[in-house]
């Protein structure tokens, strides 16, 4: 938002190839969540399928763990094409427009924290419904 209008107000919105004067510590904040928001996941997750796979079958939960990233980045791969046929719909522009001024990467990370929402909101009730498993049972 604060890259559009300031596009806006340089008069450059129709000009996809000029560049916008603005500094690259907005990109800071977003980074460091993401850094941060992905340090727990991976080590949280590493650390429930060492703790909570029996010993036998701990290698086949590292291949789990690998598992889940790949079907990840695959689903958010399928994500993307399908907002991009959606939104182009009937002649329409995109939400991935060449043009990065005309484009509606607002409404994707709405998206996407919605989805993020919606994940949270999932976490919570599998949290609350497992039972853990203690390290002299397993």
């Amino acid at each position: 938002m604060k890259r559009l209008q300031t596009a806006k107000d340089y008069d450059l919105v129709d000009l996809p190839s000029a560049t916008i004067p603005m500094s690259i510590w907005w990109l800071v904040p977003q980074y460091f969540l993401y850094g941060l928001a992905d340090v727990f996941t991976i080590v949280g997750l590493q650390e429930f399928l060492y703790d909570q796979v029996p010993n036998e079958l701990r290698s086949m939960g590292i291949a789990l763990y690998l598992s889940i990233l790949g079907v990840g980045n695959f689903l958010s791969s399928f994500l993307i094409s399908i907002i991009e046929e959606a939104t182009s719909w009937g002649g329409h522009t995109s939400w991935f427009s060449d043009n990065l001024n005309l484009a509606h990467l607002d409404y994707f990370y709405w998206l996407l924290a919605a989805l993020c929402g919606v994940g949270l909101l999932a976490y919570m009730y599998f949290t609350k419904s497992y039972i853990y498993n203690r390290a002299s049972t397993i």
